[in-house]
């Protein structure tokens, strides 16, 4: 099985760590509309190189602390 790979947006940043928000659209059973969610996820940025407001690929890894298991892969777009 593949590694999962999500789309987001950097929220916050720390040593070597970056917080992407990911935006889900699920639809509601009862009310019959879209609803959007967001989770956060702690990704490895191991050369600090994302800034608040990038939007980044995130690929799934083994933990890496107690918060991590994501890795960033790419930047895609240009933030502050």
């Amino acid at each position: 099985m593949g590694k999962k790979e999500l789309v987001g947006v950097v929220v916050s940043t720390y040593m070597k760590t970056a917080v992407v928000k990911v935006e889900r659209i699920a639809h509601h059973p009862l009310y019959l509309k879209q609803v959007r969610t967001f989770t956060k996820y702690y990704a490895h940025d191991e050369n600090n190189q994302a800034k608040v407001g990038d939007v980044v690929r995130i690929r799934q890894t083994r933990p890496l602390s107690r918060l991590k298991r994501w890795r960033i892969v790419e930047i895609l777009g240009g933030g502050e």
